[in-house]
Order: structure tokens, then C-alpha cells, then sequence
């Protein structure tokens, strides 16, 4: 089984500053529609397929990769991503929380496993070390933070 986690700043020095409002917003955005919010072509298809007040189940190609997710939401707290189909299985949680001195922080952790792939074995440490890498999620992070403050910029949240 793969664990990684990482955590970056909401509003770090010299960056425009997010509401945890407008932080929430960016992430129920980028669970509706992942393409503007991930590093470049990183995700090249995603829709929509079920839609709730607590979920959605959308479909996506991530990394070259087809999958499915039902993605539930504790509102302003966590966007929980689950992977039904695709090459993983288990949960991904972006979560907004405040740390100790007050500040909002944004925190990827996951624990999955790789459908069909011998559990601990290459295959899963490879990905262990690109998850944790500086192309793993805590870019995803950045990048959607970024775009959050670009869209707030633009008026558009």
C-alpha cells in the first residue's frame, strides 16, 4: 500500500491572500473539473457524470490514465476522492485546516494501492516516489491554489 501526504500554505508570503471561502471554492471546482487546476495536461478529460448535494461521481483520464471517482464533500473541510476504477484504488483527501499558529494550510494525503500490481512491490514504490516527488501531488497542490487566485482575480469566484 502507498501513504503519502504534503501540505503547502493557502496563503503564503507575497501571494494574494485566499478566504478559506474562496480556498473551498477552488477545490469544489477542481473536483467538477480537474483540467484547469492540475499542472499543464496533466488531465486531459474530465466530466461530470453524477451530481449530489454530498457527491459526485465524475470520470476522468489523468496522466494518460482513464478513471473513475466518486468524490464526496465535507463543506469548507475535505474533498475526499475516491478511485473506483483506474489504475489505483483507495482514497485521495485534499483538506483545508488551520495549524497551530492560525494559518490555513492545504493537505494532500492518500493511501491507495495499484490494481493488480504486487502490493509493496516495484511498481507501488515507484509510484510511492512519485507521489512524493516535486511532480507528485504537492504540485497539484500549487497548481490549485494558483488558479484559485487567478480565478478570484479575474472576479470569477
Amino acid at each position: 500500500m502507498i501513504y503519502s501526504t504534503a501540505t503547502v500554505p493557502v496563503n503564503p508570503d507575497g501571494e494574494a491572500q485566499l478566504s478559506r471561502a474562496q480556498a473551498w471554492a477552488g477545490l469544489m471546482l477542481k473536483a467538477r473539473d480537474a483540467r484547469e487546476f492540475l499542472p499543464a495536461n496533466l488531465c486531459t478529460y474530465c466530466e461530470v457524470v453524477e451530481d449530489s448535494s454530498t457527491h459526485i461521481v465524475r470520470d476522468a483520464t489523468i496522466a494518460g490514465q482513464d478513471l473513475r471517482e466518486i468524490i464526496a464533500f465535507e463543506p469548507e473541510n475535505k474533498v475526499t476522492f475516491f478511485q473506483v476504477s483506474g489504475p489505483r484504488e483507495g482514497a485521495i483527501i485534499n483538506e483545508l485546516f488551520e495549524d497551530d499558529a492560525g494559518a490555513l494550510q492545504l493537505r494532500f494525503y492518500c493511501y491507495i494501492g495499484l490494481r493488480g500490481k504486487q502490493p509493496n512491490g516495484p511498481e507501488e514504490a515507484a509510484e510511492q516516489a512519485w507521489l512524493d516527488g516535486d511532480k507528485g501531488y504537492r504540485s497539484a497542490l500549487l497548481s490549485t491554489l494558483k488558479r484559485t487566485r487567478e480565478l478570484v482575480a479575474e472576479g470569477r469566484l
